[in-house]
């Protein structure tokens, strides 16, 4: 795709790496057979083709051009950042760094109501702090009886008790894990069956209570500086561990994973923090790389149940892993339903269920659909997003994959 960037333009960063993204490009279209968004409404503009060219106009333009509007900013809202596309694109475009631009410039642009940035800052303030957010969470409870059918869906029932934690101390060898922000109220099992699990392959978990939000909510709602402070914070307090000799940091949330695994990207210009970030994003592990690399026939699992995975976007095209859960689960005994267009993101995508609850809804019911199709026992996943987000629909129960396989030790 040519582009029409002055030199002045190009000696800005951020628009240096809008030219190299868009020059990428070759307009095959090949991106909207898979793009969510294109397949329930149809318009070019909620394709990413279409979303491509309006960031191309929106960058070349100037601030006063009249033909970057709100609509411009709705197209790009719509877009779940799946990153379905970038799996599909024989060219490689590296669209969600394009979008990541074209979203800050647009909010500099067109600038949002009020109630849009309210909303948008509480769930910024409301995710990012687990203390505030369980509590938050249990005073919703409390009151779900009261709230709106949409509001309900919010507010998942008790969660699994999480059980018996063991000390990660124990272990000769040591590895960190990200506790999340709103997992330990959501699913407070996820990461002590992670424990349990790693326990008897004779890895232990060594806390960093220093770490906090990985920044991924920050970033990808448009404050990208806030995001970049979050992740400078947790490659400090990780670093520490890391020269102490832990092996890895495990992340047992996959859209936590790959922002994580980006920090090298997103501060690849900070002179104090490039290498660093560098470091940090090659040591993150999802929890499947690491089990995948370990030998499962060394613990005796009581195999029983049907499950159906639903990888989520952010493991299967952010973080190329896709078929690896579903490779550890069967080697594990466990029989895997076939699930049609596993490809398609639930709608969860992060915040995307708040700020597009439609377009969300619909996403999750098609995709529950699909996965309920061979009758599993059980639906997993690896996102406590899509976990929480499919949970909602109120059908099969939801659990994360690394719960059954907890449930399942001998």
């Amino acid at each position: 795709m040519q582009t029409h960037f002055s030199e002045q333009d190009l000696q800005k960063p951020h628009i240096r790496e809008a030219d190299r993204v868009l020059r990428s490009c070759v307009h095959c279209g090949f991106c909207n057979a898979t793009c969510p968004t294109y397949q329930l409404l149809g318009d070019e503009r909620d394709g990413p083709r279409g979303r491509i060219y309006l960031m191309k106009e929106l960058l070349e333009s100037r601030d006063d051009d009249d033909r970057i509007t709100e609509e411009t900013r709705l197209h790009l809202d719509r877009c779940l950042t799946c990153r379905n596309c970038e799996t599909t694109c024989p060219s490689g475009v590296e669209y969600h760094k394009l979008l990541d631009i074209g979203r800050a410039e647009i909010e500099r642009r067109v600038p949002r109501s009020l109630p849009d940035k309210a909303l948008r800052l509480g769930l910024r303030k409301a995710l990012v702090d687990p203390a505030r957010f369980k509590t938050l969470l249990a005073l919703g409870q409390t009151f779900r009886p009261l709230a709106p059918g949409a509001l309900k869906d919010k507010m998942p029932a008790k969660p699994v008790d999480a059980g018996h934690r063991p000390e990660g101390h124990q272990q000769a060898r040591q590895m960190l894990i990200l506790e999340g922000c709103v997992q330990p109220a959501l699913s407070p099992n996820t990461n002590a069956a992670t424990a349990r699990v790693l326990a008897r392959l004779g890895i232990g978990l060594t806390p960093a209570p220093a770490v906090g939000c990985c920044g991924a909510i920050d970033y990808h709602l448009n404050a990208l500086e806030a995001g970049r402070e979050r992740a400078r914070r947790n490659i400090d307090a990780w670093l520490v561990h890391l020269d102490a000799g832990c092996e890895a940091i495990i992340q047992t949330a996959s859209g936590c994973g790959a922002f994580v695994k980006e920090y090298v990207d997103i501060l690849a210009d900070d002179p104090d923090y490039a290498d660093k970030a560098k470091r940090v994003s090659a040591a993150t592990r999802d929890l499947v790389e690491v089990l995948a690399d370990e030998p499962l026939e060394t613990i005796a699992v009581k195999a029983d149940k049907r499950l159906a995975f639903h990888c989520p976007c952010t493991l299967q095209h952010a973080q190329k892993l896709n078929g690896t859960v579903e490779k550890v689960l069967e080697n594990l005994g466990f029989a895997l339903t076939p699930v049609q267009d596993a490809h398609l993101c639930c709608g969860s995508a992060g915040t995307y269920s708040v700020t597009q609850p439609a377009l969300s809804k619909q996403l999750r019911d098609n995709k529950m659909d699909a996965l309920e199709a061979g009758n599993p026992d059980v639906v997993v996943t690896a996102n406590i997003g899509c976990q929480t987000h499919l949970a909602g629909a109120n059908r099969t129960a939801v659990r994360h994959w690394i719960e059954i396989v907890d449930d399942a030790l001998i």
